[in-house]
């Protein structure tokens, strides 16, 4: 599950595209939580580059990720950004 949010542009020319994660307790013991936070920056370190230049995107790993492998969830986080980006225009999310 993502969410994007796009700060409003201020007179900073440098606008980070930031990214947080969400891994409750419901994923997993703290050993599995922090094996999919590694995953999850890892894929999303390489796709930050198709954000809008001020994003805050925020991905919240479900209990099912705790069993996914690692391709299968870089093509969920594929499917989340495109459809994303296409809401972009829409709203904040």
């Amino acid at each position: 599950m993502v969410h994007l949010a796009v700060r409003p542009t201020t007179a900073s020319p440098v606008q980070d595209r930031r990214a947080g994660f969400v891994v409750s307790k419901a994923v997993g013991n703290s050993v599995v939580r922090h094996r999919v936070q590694r995953q999850l920056r890892h894929l999303v370190r390489d796709r930050l580059d198709v954000l809008p230049a001020g994003s805050d995107l925020v991905v919240r790993a479900l209990p099912a990720s705790r069993d996914c492998p690692s391709a299968r969830m870089g093509e969920d986080l594929d499917s989340a950004l495109r459809t994303l980006m296409k809401r972009q225009g829409g709203g904040s999310r």
